[in-house]
This record gives structure tokens, sequence and C-alpha cells, in this order.
């Protein structure tokens, strides 16, 4: 299993300092957030931020959790993601999702498309049209919510076991045992990997193996019935996330070698409460290194 981290309370310096700290003190993979105006928070532009973290690094996986495509127009995250992963020699992921309603992006501007049926289908949009655009080839688009004529655009990304030439797709996807909503993971399964996201009361709770394993096993079987195949050289990551006790290296080792056996292959860090989350306790955390180093 590989393991990351969130900056999640630093300014855009501080976010690319803990980068630098993180791949010197063992971590794999140290991730923003995407976030235009909630509350009176401070906000960073993810692809800056980014982008000097990957001048800065030469090893570790970047990316953002996770990254609000909907607010975003595809043929500009075109120049982006491939800015991004060009400077970083292929070490961008692209965690991906349909955005959050407290963001102000999206709920004081008129005219913009709210609903989260709306909203999934220009993420759809969006990831169709990066494929596209990655490829290098001269092309139009038609999708749900967006039209183009012709484009293209290069260079493209830096190419990849298995999957040529694009980035890594990891969208949120949404899992309860009882009634998988098989929208958000027939997303997944169609691109690199999945960040794993409880379904409604469930989604602030804290992810167990059994919810790993189950979900896991359903994507296997979906993927069957779907006609869908993996290269064996770039394998389906399975992304959770969540906060390991900093008292106790045991029982934070026992909970990821738990979620490992159960399928996860990534986990990744997140500190969102403001008042424990500081710059300083962050770094800090970083500094011990990643659990079982």
């Amino acid at each position: 299993m590989r393991i990351g981290i969130v900056a999640s309370s630093t300014t855009a310096a501080e976010s690319v300092d803990l980068a630098v700290e993180a791949e010197q003190h063992g971590w794999d993979g140290v991730f923003t957030w995407d976030g235009l105006s909630i509350g009176s928070q401070e906000m960073a532009d993810p692809w800056a931020v980014l982008a000097a973290s990957a001048a800065r690094t030469s090893r570790i996986t970047l990316g953002a959790m996770v990254f609000a495509f909907p607010r975003r127009r595809p043929w500009e995250l075109v120049g982006q993601t491939v800015t991004v992963d060009r400077l970083s020699g292929g070490r961008l992921v692209l965690p991906v999702g349909v955005g959050a309603l407290d963001d102000a992006g999206f709920t004081a501007v008129p005219g913009q498309l709210t609903g989260l049926r709306e909203r999934a289908e220009l993420l759809d949009d969006a990831l169709a049209f990066l494929e596209r655009a990655w490829t290098g080839e001269p092309f139009e688009f038609t999708g749900t919510h967006t039209s183009t004529g012709a484009m293209q655009f290069l260079p493209r990304p830096v190419t990849r076991p298995g999957i040529g030439p694009r980035v890594p797709v990891w969208p949120v996807g949404v899992w309860d045992a009882e009634r998988p909503p098989t929208r958000s993971l027939d997303r997944a399964l169609r691109a690199d990997g999945i960040v794993l996201q409880l379904r409604g009361e469930r989604a602030f709770e804290e992810t167990r193996p059994d919810d790993v394993a189950a979900l896991v096993a359903w994507l296997d079987a979906r993927r069957a019935e779907l006609g869908l195949e993996r290269p064996a050289e770039a394998p389906f990551d399975v992304v959770v996330q969540g906060v390991l006790p900093d008292d106790d290296p045991a029982a934070a080792q026992d909970r990821l070698d738990a979620l490992a056996e159960a399928g996860a292959t990534w986990w990744v860090e997140a500190r969102w409460d403001p008042k424990s989350a500081t710059p300083a306790s962050l770094f800090e955390r970083v500094r011990q290194g990643p659990p079982g180093a």
C-alpha cells in the first residue's frame, strides 16, 4: 500500500514545503485540494501549488483531494493537467468529483449547473474531453453540456505503462453494499482507480476493511459483466482516506494491513478539521514519516 497526506490547512508556500518534506521523509504522495470560495478559508490555486511542488520534488505522486472538474472548462484543464504532468515527469494523478455545493464557485454564480445529475454530466464531459485531447490528435467534441469545434492539444502527457500518454484518473465512487449506485462506480471502472466514499449517513464514518473488500468484489464482478479489461502493468487503484492515530503506531499499522489485505492500494491521511490540522501539526506528522516506515 502507498501512503499519502493532504496539505489541508496550509498556505500555497507551506503546501509546497510540505511536499518537499514528505518526499524527504518517505511518503508516497502529497495532495492539495480544490476549492474556490468556501466560507472564510484561505484558498490557493491547486495547479499553481502542484506545479511548484513538481519543480521541487522528484519522486512523490501529486494530486488534489479532489479536483472539482464541473467548475472548470475542459479545454483549460488540458493545459493545466499536461503542464503539471510533464513538469513532474509523469507523477500527477487526478482524483475527481462533482464538487461540493458549499463552494460559492457553484452557488454564487448565476447560470451555474448545480444539480447533482448535471454536475455528474459535466464531470463525464470533462473526462471524455480530456481523453480525446491527451491523444494529441485533432478532434471535435460533443458531450451532454459541452461541444466544441476542431481542436488539437500538444504536447501529450507522459506515457505510462499499459495506458499510454494520459494522466491516471481516480473518480470518487459512492459505495453502499446494500444498493451500489452504478453510475459513479461505472465511471471509476472506466478510469484508473476509485476514491472510496461511503454513502449517506456513513459518509463521515471510518472506512472498514469489509467495506473495501465488498467494493473490490463488486468492481471485479461488474468489470466482468461489462467486458472491461485492465492491463496487468497498469493496476487499478483503490484509495481510502481517513486519519490514523498518532499515539498508537501498532494500531495504525494493523488498520493499514487490514485495508491492504481487503484490496486498498492507497491510504491518504486526510485531516480536515482546521482546529487540529494546523500547519505545525501537519509538518510534525510528515516528519514522523508514513506509518510503517
